[in-house]
């Protein structure tokens, strides 16, 4: 956790009950958000994926695709999130042989009064379920983690660049 982290939740009211934030008042910036995570798993399975012999078809591609839906789709699984009108999402998928794995990272942005964290983050964890979902016939002990925000850009709270906040 960083040493930075404000003492009040937004999303908390005075009486302890769960609000959506008012974000009406707030000036538009552009705003741009950085997540990543990784999948380990068999080497083996790393090779079929890498060489397109999953049986469901191209694994990176159908991640890619899942994580771009899923950020468009953010509002409706996370409760208080707004709704946004993304202007970019990208989703990327490379090879580690050091994990054994793949690391993924994706980046959202659009200009609005509210950050897209949640969206690249929700990105990144529909991209790895994915995978797993599309690998998990020939390797159910595939394990993905190290899902967290590395950057962030505008806003009234500023910029956020993971390790310089700590």
């Amino acid at each position: 956790m960083t040493k930075t982290a404000s003492s009040a939740l937004t999303h908390i009211g005075a009486s302890g009950e769960a609000n959506m934030v008012d974000v009406g008042e707030k000036a538009e910036t552009v705003r741009v958000a950085v997540a990543e995570g990784t999948i380990r798993m068999l080497p083996e399975t790393l090779a079929l994926i890498r060489e397109g012999n999953a049986k469901k078809g191209d694994v990176i591609g159908t991640a890619r695709l899942a994580g771009i839906m899923a950020a468009k789709q953010t509002a409706n699984l996370i409760p208080l999130c707004h709704p946004l009108m993304l202007t970019k999402v990208s989703v990327e998928i490379v090879e580690d042989p050091a994990l054994p794995g793949l690391r993924v990272e994706a980046t959202a942005k659009l200009t609005g009064r509210t950050g897209v964290e949640m969206e690249a983050l929700t990105a990144v964890s529909v991209a790895c379920l994915t995978i797993y979902d599309m690998a998990k016939a020939v390797d159910r002990e595939m394990e993905i983690g190290g899902i967290r925000l590395v950057a962030k850009s505008g806003g009234r709270s500023g910029d956020y660049l993971r390790g310089e906040n700590s």
